[in-house]
């Protein structure tokens, strides 16, 4: 099992070679001399027992993370959970799955057959969480997926990679909200995720967040290759709860609004 560095950097690794090349352009534009905090990462499963978000859960467990918040997301059919560790710079883990018995017998039947094609084994410790897709598929189930799920089908094609990374903005001295951020990426190119407003969140949750929306990247499937949404880069900015610590938990409403940026 890696260590918990050693797997955030295997993470980084995967998300900005095959999900999200222009995390790399990110960070030119807005680090300041250190390296940028990471506030979160974020991975997404098929809720079935055998790939479900406990098992997804499990390598972090094992590192010291504590189960935090859980959330439903009801139109999108997804549950999710997020994890904390005692050592406060090591990022958040937000975990979703697709609640698949909610979904529609032709969905339930085509994910099952995704699934069926894993082998457990390759489920133990936490290289599976880097490597991708462990399943085949072809790109008209692909389309089959993305006509009822957005969020099936980005599972379906990717498999298990880090969807976003979080830049921390608190840590930034040029920029004092996403608002800010959102400017200097648009600035320089960068789509932003407008869903529900382009920063969701403020100060009265205690959390506001923004997103450029996700790379278009190439997937291979076995009868070619399509190039179809990634990963994409968040943006949080966290406030001091009345009690003086600072807020470490999520806004269903606003997350649900993130999920949008792979449309």
């Amino acid at each position: 099992m890696d260590s918990g560095q050693a797997l955030f950097d295997k993470l980084w690794q995967d998300y900005i070679n095959r999900l999200c090349p222009s995390a790399h352009q990110v960070h030119a534009l807005l680090e300041e001399g250190q390296p940028l905090i990471n506030d979160h990462i974020a991975l997404r499963t098929f809720g079935l027992p055998k790939v479900g978000l406990e098992v997804l859960a499990r390598p972090f467990l094992a590192l010291g993370y504590q189960q935090k918040g859980d959330y439903t997301f009801e139109a999108k059919k997804l549950n999710a959970c997020h994890f904390e560790h005692p050592d406060p710079l090591m990022p958040k883990v937000f975990i979703s799955e697709l609640m698949v018995e909610q979904c529609s017998p032709a969905l339930q039947a085509i994910v099952h057959k995704l699934v069926t094609q894993v082998d457990a084994s390759s489920l133990t410790g936490s290289d599976f969480l880097h490597q991708g897709r462990l399943w085949d598929i072809d790109s008209a189930t692909y389309q089959a997926l993305a006509e009822e799920s957005e969020y099936a089908s980005w599972v379906a094609a990717h498999g298990y990679g880090a969807n976003h990374f979080t830049v921390s903005v608190n840590q930034l001295k040029a920029h004092d909200h996403c608002q800010s951020v959102n400017q200097k990426l648009r600035d320089n190119g960068f789509a932003i995720n407008e869903a529900g407003g382009e920063v969701k969140g403020d100060a009265s949750v205690y959390l506001e967040q923004s997103s450029t929306m996700a790379d278009r990247v190439p997937v291979v499937f076995p009868d070619g290759t399509q190039t179809i949404p990634g990963g994409f880069y968040e943006f949080a900015k966290r406030y001091v709860l009345p009690n003086g610590e600072l807020y470490q938990g999520f806004v269903a409403a606003s997350a649900d609004k993130i999920f949008e940026s792979t449309h």
